[in-house]
């Protein structure tokens, strides 16, 4: 018995069982011509870049692990990291606003979402630096009757809080809207069949419904959070000058040589990126285990042995 494969043959092996097939892949010239030339332009890029003065590598190493920028990618890094914290927690509370029996509740999320997600991010970090002029001082007590204290907003208020404010407000709208996505992925069903176990509610949310839903959340989670890392560049408007890009742009002001100095935030804004892109995909992988239907080969074998038996099998169990 010989089966065809392209121009050869395959011969049968020992105890009628099919020798592995010898696959041989396609040659495609085209593939190879078009790594060819993307690899040329990216050599004659790299070449460009390295030989043009205007870039000023010597100026970029200078000032690449100077004091002030490390410590402004300091101030970078704790902006993303409480904005981001407090938009995931506001943004949890209004994703369970949003999907409340409560018409008022859902209608109050509805609104904040439609307001931060509706203005730019830029807009609104402009009102918040204006917060201490508009609102001078808060008063506590019994509105329209008696106010027991007045607290000044200027010295309530620091620039650096009032940009954490404004950028995690605006990313709970969006942090929202990605967990109702996720918990709503995880079908009635499963609640349903932990009910009927005997699970509670905290077990259902905590062992059925978050691990399924954080496989949707992650990803989105993620890209937010290195989106925060870039938006923290815009906290200028609250004004916030000692993050990373404001501190790169006063020491290009004062060297009169801008184009090293924004290379060196972009480097250190892609060192950032780079290592919660790394971070994304160990959670990804983590929160996708059990998901994946990828077949051992084991169970490969174990299939095809039981397809093949179920196929030699004739009417009366004989083969």
């Amino acid at each position: 018995m010989t089966t065809v494969i392209g121009r050869g043959t395959q011969r049968s092996g020992p105890a009628g069982q099919p020798e592995a097939i010898r696959a041989v892949p396609l040659r495609r010239p085209g593939r190879l011509i078009a790594a060819v030339i993307v690899l040329v332009l990216l050599a004659l890029f790299v070449y460009g870049a390295a030989t043009n003065s205007a870039y000023d590598w010597g100026t970029f190493g200078r000032y690449l692990f100077d004091k002030r920028v490390s410590q402004a990618a300091l101030v970078t890094l704790s902006l993303t990291a409480l904005a981001m914290l407090f938009a995931i927690i506001l943004g949890v509370v209004l994703a369970v606003m949003r999907m409340s029996q409560n018409p008022v509740l859902r209608w109050v999320s509805w609104g904040f979402l439609w307001f931060f997600r509706g203005t730019p991010v830029y807009v609104q970090l402009v009102f918040w630096g204006l917060m201490v002029v508009i609102y001078k001082q808060v008063d506590l007590g019994i509105p329209f009757v008696h106010q027991f204290a007045h607290v000044k907003t200027g010295g309530l208020f620091t620039a650096y809080w009032l940009a954490v404010i404004g950028l995690s407000l605006n990313e709970s709208a969006y942090m929202a809207e990605i967990v109702r996505a996720g918990v709503s992925s995880v079908d009635e069903g499963q609640t349903e069949a932990a009910t009927a176990l005997g699970m509670s509610w905290g077990q259902t949310i905590n062992r059925v419904v978050l691990p399924q839903a954080m496989r949707v959340i992650i990803p989105p989670t993620g890209n937010e959070l290195i989106s925060m890392l870039k938006t923290t560049s815009l906290v200028t408007a609250v004004p916030l000058t000692t993050e990373l890009y404001s501190k790169t742009r006063d020491l290009a002001v004062e060297t009169f040589n801008p184009i090293p100095l924004l290379l060196v935030a972009s480097a250190w804004y892609l060192f950032f990126t780079s290592i919660l892109m790394v971070g994304q995909y160990y959670l990804e992988r983590y929160f996708a285990r059990g998901a994946s239907r990828t077949m051992s080969a084991r169970q490969l074998q174990s299939l095809a042995d039981a397809q093949a038996g179920n196929a030699g099998a004739g009417p009366g169990g004989h083969q």
